[in-house]
């Protein structure tokens, strides 16, 4: 049965880096998304889609805006339960924090109630699809995508993998690294909305050994996505240089092991020398910004003039971030490029958090308005609270009514998610 939701529809039809970012939407103030079998049918306006489908169920979100639910393209849905922990540097912030709590995760009883947790969260932020590190158990593999089953939502994870410079309760082998990644991948990928992604954690947590291992699975598996993080502070950089005295920069720790490609998710992405912009440029690989993380640590500004030679993605990075919502993620994206001169239009925000991460994930079929994409859809509330309110009735034009909620919203302006056309209960709430 087609259904029909109303309110105001907001589409790209090019990519708002690329261009006038005011020509490259299709807004509807009267719009209308039609939906069937979990997917989009059609978007356009209301009076028309209600002539076209007369017999459709119809739900009103009145004045509030309809977009692509937003997709986080860099999790550790592991580190729900200590998000917004007190540290110093990223070292000290995972041997503190990330690795005790990582370790918890042997227990699969538990893996499944932090997996439920995050995704209800995420949902509750209007999140739809999002890609994470699990831990090094294959139990934290299943449980999120277990979970993410009984939701239908669209989600990529891995098996977090480290031989090396963690506790022992976190290390694995490369040879186990590999067989536990193989029999996962065989397990999930493309299992319903599944997908799985190879995933060192970083290069100074893997041996060689361990990397190469992993670039050989990449290899015989080339439709998965490989994960990993770069470059993301310069203490870190130099440690790897100590680890890896042979390789030219930090990128070269993954291209010697097969690690680099178009499927690669690069995090972070911070401190690159031009050697390492112009091979992942070459190769058409994705470079993942993660805001609100790389303040919160204290590693640096990501440099969005990137985006006109590669795909960027955009990512809470929970918990080193400090916020499950995308729309704290695009505030802080926006502060980040003002502080390196750049005012980022809002149209370029939005796109970032939903075809723009979509496009990084190299899936067509998310983060998109546009017919024959699943339903995964975010209605915004764009007076959720007074102060958004009072702003958004000054507002002149599409973007500035936009504008105060990217900057100032959270939770409370989701007024509703769908996952494949499903409206979907909120996750915990004040």
């Amino acid at each position: 049965m087609t259904s029909l939701i109303l309110g105001q529809t907001l589409a790209f039809t090019s990519d708002p880096f690329a261009t006038d970012p005011t020509e490259a939407v299709v807004h509807h103030r009267h719009g209308a998304v039609a939906m069937e079998d979990g997917r989009i049918v059609v978007t356009g306006p209301a009076d028309r889609l209600r002539a076209d489908y007369p017999d459709a169920k119809v739900t009103d979100h009145g004045q509030n805006l309809i977009l692509p639910g937003f997709v986080d393209a860099h999790v550790h849905y592991p580190q729900t339960a200590i998000i917004a922990s007190w540290g110093k540097r990223l070292i000290d912030w995972l041997n503190t924090y990330t690795f005790p709590e990582e370790a918890r995760f042997n227990d699969p009883a538990y893996a499944g109630e932090i997996a439920n947790r995050y995704l209800d969260l995420a949902l509750a932020h209007g999140t739809t699809s999002a890609c994470s590190f699990a831990t090094i158990h294959p139990a934290s593999v299943d449980a999120v995508f277990e979970a993410a089953a009984k939701r239908d939502m669209a989600i990529w994870a891995g098996k977090t993998c480290m031989d090396r410079n963690a506790p022992d309760t976190l290390r694995d082998t490369a040879q186990s690294a590999y067989d536990d990644s193989a029999a996962l991948l065989s397990k999930w990928h493309g299992a319903g909305r599944a997908r799985y992604v190879i995933t060192p954690r970083f290069a100074p947590t893997s041996t060689p050994d361990q990397l190469s291992a992993l670039g050989a699975l990449w290899s015989e598996n080339p439709d998965c996505m490989m994960q990993t993080h770069l470059s993301e502070q310069t203490d870190e950089i130099a440690w790897v240089g100590d680890l890896f005295p042979d390789a030219r920069d930090y990128l070269d720790t993954y291209e010697t092991h097969g690690l680099l490609g178009e499927r690669g998710l690069y995090g972070h992405s911070i401190h690159l020398t031009d050697r390492e912009k112009d091979r992942l440029a070459d190769v058409g690989a994705a470079i993942i910004h993660c805001p609100t993380s790389n303040t919160f640590i204290g590693s640096g500004l990501f440099d969005m003039g990137m985006s006109a030679r590669m795909r960027v993605g955009l990512a809470t990075d929970t918990g080193g971030g400090s916020s499950f919502s995308m729309l704290r993620t695009m505030a802080a994206a926006y502060e980040v490029a003002q502080l390196r001169g750049t005012a980022l239009h809002p149209a370029q925000l939005v796109y970032l958090a939903t075809e723009g991460s979509a496009r990084a994930l190299m899936a067509d079929d998310i983060g998109r308005l546009t017919p024959g994409a699943m339903a995964d859809i975010v209605v915004l509330d764009l007076a959720s609270t007074p102060a958004i309110a009072q702003r958004q009735a000054q507002a002149d034009d599409l973007w500035e009514a936009v504008f105060p909620t990217i900057m100032m919203g959270d939770d409370r302006a989701v007024a509703q998610t769908y996952v494949a056309g499903r409206p979907m209960k909120s996750g915990p709430r004040r």
